[in-house]
């Protein structure tokens, strides 16, 4: 059987490299740290609603209470986003920091604190034009 000659280059069909050849062909690039994706809105927030308990706890003293127990559940549901996987809001890409969360318990607290205070010292009736 006789053997075959190549053919210049020039007449040789394209070669096509391999899926194989590909991949190790390619570099390897370094896998970057994807950047933490925590959001501190609720702070600002926690803060403004602590200033509209004080200035309206002199009206009625049922605002800052209200208002308490408004950011004692929005806390609690942010925390709940955070630690619970069973929560509707855990697999969010964009979660509450925890100094958010934080910020938002102490105003709860605070406005509680501020509720009782208006009371004892009869700063703010318990119903609007109702004083004692």
């Amino acid at each position: 059987m006789p053997r075959r000659r190549k053919r210049p280059r020039e007449e040789r069909p394209a070669h096509r490299p391999t899926l194989r050849a590909k991949l190790r062909a390619a570099p390897r690039e370094a896998p970057t740290p994807e950047p933490k994706r925590r959001s501190h809105a609720a702070a600002p927030f926690a803060v403004a609603l602590l200033f509209v308990g004080l200035l309206l706890g002199t009206v009625t003293i049922l605002v800052p209470l209200l208002l308490g127990f408004f950011l004692l559940w929005t806390g609690l549901t942010f925390l709940g986003t955070r630690m619970n996987p069973f929560s509707i809001g855990f697999y969010l890409t964009t979660k509450p920091s925890w100094t958010a969360i934080g910020v938002v318990f102490l105003s709860a607290l605070l406005l509680w604190a501020v509720a009782y205070s208006y009371f004892v010292h009869g700063l703010g009736p318990i119903l609007p034009h109702l004083r004692a």
